[in-house]
């Protein structure tokens, strides 16, 4: 799974390499082989792919994992600069001593000297005294006290590194020179700066992006929300929707517009200006955002961004017939999957049943105006104008307006009381068949009757 916010974040860090003429550095890191797989690994690189991120976008895959010997080199060179040490502490030990569940480590094994053994971690001693400034493109230069900061763990009991030490490791052996990132690492930035510092590197430019929230302002969860990509590429939204989407989550560009080319996004974007309250994903607004799109796509790229879906829908799909439908849908979905119920009237041998739509329309005059209509359409040239100028008269025989009159014959031929326009519908479908279905249709209601 591919989280909307890491998504965001990516193409905010793609977009600035492009800029800048560097490279985006794509790193998986895995040094907790309990959250990772290569499953995982593999739909990362997918979810990139498809928003435009290929293999030819980025440098890498780089593994984590593969650079544990740096990594080792690292904490040894803490350790014998005496910036680490060992600790025994577990965390109930801590609440034990200071009473206080919310409080931090409170440097106990700091000048015990212990050696490395089961059950020792190590930390990275903090500076008592003095401040760090945080440097970001965003939030100016937030300053944090060193008194403040807990002697925080950067290798673990087994020997593995902590994603802040092997982080900033990485970062120093790829060269990296600007951290584009979410708000929630915004804490962990003195931490890595000090480490940077203290293995005798400068640190990053930062950059920390504010966080995505939900209609209720709370923080997108892959436990509450939809914050897959992968979710949203099978209800069929565009990838070009979706990335001009993301990329206004804290962004806009100049002018009173938002559905942007993506050449004008790459030209205008400035990290400096990414607002750095809350970003709200308005899934309303995304699923607007994928209608535009669709709608300004060539016709014959809608055809093919369909078949996919199309592929899977359970009756067999004449593409030659869809192209002649194609149009009239297109005004029509929001969603590239919304296209099958759209469209299945054609392609199934009798119409769907939707009993709601049927005890709408079916009433009233409804007979009288299924049997006039088959009369009608009898030995009508069939063409749409044609089709819905004898309706009308039927309609008008009635006392009907014409959306009073269609509503039964749209229900008897393509099961539904919304759909595609009527008559152009009628004359794709073809005579024989709408005869029929019309005919179906009232010795139904005769039956009822």
């Amino acid at each position: 799974m591919f989280h909307v916010g890491g998504a965001r974040s990516a193409l905010f860090n793609w977009v600035m390499a492009v800029q800048s003429g560097g490279t985006l550095v794509l790193r998986i890191e895995d040094t907790d082989a309990s959250r990772n797989s290569p499953e995982w690994t593999e739909g990362i690189i997918r979810a990139l792919a498809w928003l435009g991120i290929d293999g030819e976008q980025y440098e890498g895959p780089y593994f984590q994992s593969a650079n544990a010997d740096r990594h080792a080199e690292a904490v040894q060179t803490l350790k014998d600069a005496g910036r680490a040490y060992y600790c025994e502490c577990t965390r109930e030990a801590v609440i034990a001593r200071t009473g206080d569940q919310h409080k931090g480590y409170d440097g106990f094994c700091r000048d015990r000297g212990l050696e490395p053994g089961p059950g020792r971690a190590l930390r990275f001693r903090t500076p008592d005294e003095g401040q760090t400034t945080v440097v970001d493109l965003l939030r100016g230069k937030p300053v944090f006290e060193n008194a403040v900061l807990e002697d925080f763990v950067i290798a673990r009991a087994d020997g593995s590194v902590t994603f802040l030490l092997a982080n900033v490791v990485d970062d120093m052996s790829q060269g990296i020179t600007h951290v584009v990132r979410a708000e929630e690492h915004l804490s962990n930035a003195p931490k890595q700066q000090l480490l940077w510092e203290a293995l005798g590197a400068e640190p990053p430019v930062w950059a920390h992006v504010p966080v995505v929230v939900n209609e209720k302002r709370q923080k997108l969860s892959k436990r509450r929300d939809k914050v897959a990509l992968e979710d949203y590429q099978a209800e069929g939204y565009l990838a070009e929707a979706v990335r001009n989407y993301l990329m206004l989550l804290g962004w806009a560009p100049s002018g009173d517009r938002e559905i942007v080319p993506w050449d004008v996004i790459v030209e205008e974007f400035r990290i400096e200006d990414v607002n750095t309250s809350p970003a709200f994903f308005d899934e309303k607004k995304l699923r607007a955002f994928n209608g535009e799109y669709i709608r300004a796509l060539p016709v014959e790229k809608f055809i093919a961004e369909c078949l996919p879906f199309l592929e899977k829908a359970p009756f067999d799909v004449d593409v030659a017939v869809f192209a002649e439908l194609a149009p009239l849908a297109q005004t029509r979905v929001a969603l590239l999957s919304e296209i099958v119920p759209m469209i299945d009237f054609a392609f199934l041998d009798e119409p769907p049943s939707d009993e709601q739509s049927w005890n709408k329309a079916m009433k009233g005059p409804a007979a009288e105006i299924l049997a006039a209509a088959e009369a009608a359409y009898l030995d009508a040239p069939w063409h749409a104008d044609e089709l819905k100028d004898r309706l009308e008269r039927v309609g008008a025989e009635h006392g009907l307006k014409l959306g009073k009159t269609q509503a039964p014959v749209r229900v008897a031929v393509t099961g539904r009381t919304v759909g595609l326009p009527l008559f152009e519908s009628l004359e794709i479908l073809g005579r024989d068949r709408t005869l029929a279905r019309i005919a179906t249709a009232r010795a139904r209601l005769a039956q009822s009757g």
